[in-house]
């Protein structure tokens, strides 16, 4: 037409005429800066030739010297690679390299990363290899006790820890039901665990009738082969089968939970320090006699400590009345 507005086809031209795509027009075929690194350079030119790369020249190998500041004082290097340059179908040039430094850089990272792999693995079957030995320190089979019928499980945390707990027979119908958690998390606690299980065990097979003389040994034994600051909360009790007698010694740890047939609850609290942080150290030993149809819950405060999803306690008042 001649006047009047112009077509469709003159604005679509005239916007291909426009500077801007004027600029990026003058762009193609020209160099455009970018490097790609390659830790072979020989062997990456070979595998895109036989994929149609069009290379303007085979690799080659450049030194190059430079200064850079270490501390105070200027250090100067050799250092170089391997270098070509390609084009694309429409004639931009690219650069392939393979610089030694570059090169360096890439194998440290890599061997770190191999390292750490390395030490987590070994790490984690160390750890699984801790937590199958601390399992067998639990009761694997339980004692016949015709009065009471006994059940325990312990689930850690972590891999491991120090929460603990066992059934001895020491002969003559009497029984020992320990509980213990020594203080702080992972192997450090899994390690005093084992300590306070071997204790404990040496002790018992040499029991005298009253808790608090054995758990005084117990304590000497720990406090002086463990660090400043270490201790466990334990409670400790002997059961007579032929009198339905409990002698316990509650020291520093949660109240245990003596649920009557009748439905009265009784909390065996403290009777006594925890083991292992004094040297001088005493409890008071306490009886009670169990009935038909009561049962006793010891337990630690991984049961009571316990969160659900409204970050809610779980605590003991709701332990109790389950």
């Amino acid at each position: 037409m001649a006047g009047g507005r112009p077509s469709r086809w003159q604005r679509s031209a005239d916007a291909h005429r426009s500077p801007a795509r004027l600029r990026e027009y003058h762009l193609i075929g020209r160099p455009t800066g970018i490097v790609f690194v390659t830790e072979d350079v020989p062997a990456k030119y070979g595998e895109w030739r036989r994929r149609g790369v069009r290379f303007q020249y085979a690799p080659r190998l450049r030194r190059v010297k430079y200064h850079h500041q270490s501390g105070s004082e200027e250090e100067s290097q050799i250092w170089g690679g391997v270098f070509t340059h390609f084009n694309d179908p429409d004639g931009n040039s690219f650069a392939l390299t393979g610089f030694d430094e570059v090169t360096h850089e890439i194998e440290v990272q890599r061997r770190l990363i191999a390292e750490k792999l390395e030490a987590e693995r070994r790490r984690a079957y160390e750890l699984d290899i801790a937590r199958q030995v601390q399992a067998r320190l639990f009761p694997q089979t339980l004692p016949s006790i015709e009065t009471l019928e006994l059940a325990g499980i312990c689930i850690q945390a972590r891999q491991v820890g120090g929460d603990y707990f066992d059934f001895l027979e020491l002969g003559e119908a009497r029984f020992a039901l320990i509980i213990a958690d020594v203080a702080g998390k992972g192997m450090a606690a899994a390690l005093l665990m084992a300590n306070l299980q071997a204790n404990l065990r040496i002790q018992c097979e040499n029991a005298s009738a009253d808790p608090g003389e054995l758990l005084r040994s117990v304590n000497q034994v720990f406090h002086k082969n463990s660090p400043e600051n270490a201790f466990a909360t334990l409670f400790f009790a002997l059961y007579d089968d032929r009198q339905r007698r409990l002698r316990y010694v509650n020291c520093g740890h949660l109240p245990a939970l003596l649920l009557r047939s009748d439905n009265t609850l009784e909390r065996l609290a403290s009777t006594g320090p925890v083991i292992g942080l004094f040297g001088e150290w005493d409890c008071v030993t306490e009886e009670r006699t169990l009935g038909i149809g009561d049962t006793l819950a010891i337990y630690t405060d991984g049961v009571t400590e316990a969160f659900n999803e409204a970050e809610e306690e779980f605590g003991e008042d709701r332990f109790a009345t389950r």
